[in-house]
């Protein structure tokens, strides 16, 4: 693409991650220059004509501005935790968290940036529900650090819009998997789980069936998160998600045939409910499809068979 082709600069922090390397390349597609932001060195390429800055302890700040200098937009994806070390450290999920994500609110709004993107968590901002699917009108109450930290960050981005003028729209992702998310890591069910059946471990499902998620395939959060950025209203908080909920024992049979044509079975083992768990986690995105025509565009089972083919060619290798 000619650099005349070009309609904006988008600025993605934490964009090396597995979600982010999916918002780069929904970005390519809407015709962006695409900077991305991340705490160390690159380790696979990022396509071709997108921009990497390290951003660390020793240039942090100068860093970081000068991307955001010469960007349009910004996505905010970086995030320092998972759930279950929050839980087991909250003082670290607050330091690790709350005081860059002020700090870049701060460096952002003395510029004329004209959308800030903000990436929460739907599936723990809102803690237990009371209907389902959750709208983004539900009452949010977190039952892990890891929910409240990204809740305040919420609060603060809309602060900044109040009283600054910052531009800033907030997505709540359900469930992200695909090709390319790390297994045991404490995060992503379907990578775990997968990468287990493959290495003949046993998964463990907290509770007789598991909790219930909404996943939602990796692509098409990338496109939901692309859309709120170009369409989103500033100010309005946006749920991504497929709308379905799946318990843990529900993936593990629908991965099952997939693994039995390679001779392999789900070993699983039943454990007691974690107390940061949140049962059931469904959104309702219908807010964000009316604004922008978006939709989740793969079914469960073809995503699922894609990623599973990604994890046996890694494993086979």
């Amino acid at each position: 693409m000619r650099q005349s082709d070009l309609v904006a600069t988008t600025c993605v922090i934490g964009g090396n991650g597995f979600i982010g390397r999916a918002v780069v390349n929904a970005l390519l597609t809407q015709r962006r220059s695409v900077i991305v932001v991340g705490r160390t060195p690159l380790l696979t390429p990022l396509p071709d004509g997108v921009e990497y800055i390290v951003s660390n302890a020793d240039n942090k700040n100068s860093s970081l501005r000068e991307a955001l200098s010469r960007a349009d937009e910004v996505i905010n994806l970086a995030y320092a935790t998972i759930p279950q070390t929050s839980f087991q450290h909250p003082v670290d999920d607050i330091v690790l968290n709350l005081p860059e994500a002020v700090q870049l609110f701060e460096m952002a709004a003395a510029l004329p940036i004209r959308k800030f993107l903000v990436v929460s968590s739907g599936g723990t901002v809102y803690g237990r529900a009371s209907i389902s699917p959750l709208t983004e009108e539900h009452p949010t109450l977190p039952l892990s650090p890891y929910g409240i930290t990204k809740l305040a960050i919420e609060k603060y981005a809309h602060m900044y819009f109040d009283n600054r003028g910052l531009p800033a729209v907030s997505v709540r992702p359900s469930n992200a998997f695909g090709a390319g998310q790390r297994p045991y890591v404490g995060q992503g069910f379907i990578a775990t789980a997968m990468a287990s059946i493959l290495d003949g471990r046993t998964v463990n499902i907290f509770g007789e069936h598991g909790t219930v998620r909404d996943y939602l395939y990796v692509v098409d959060m990338a496109e939901g998160i692309v859309a709120a950025l170009l369409a989103g209203i500033p100010g309005e908080v946006y749920n991504i998600g497929s709308g379905i909920g799946l318990t843990n024992k529900q993936v593990l049979e629908a991965i099952a045939p997939l693994a039995a044509q390679i001779g392999l079975k789900v070993k699983t083992e039943v454990l007691p409910p974690r107390p940061f768990d949140v049962p059931v986690n469904i959104l309702d995105s219908s807010k964000l499809q009316d604004l922008t025509g978006w939709g989740s565009k793969t079914s469960f089972a073809t995503a699922l068979q894609q990623t599973w083919d990604w994890y046996r060619q890694r494993t086979i290798k």
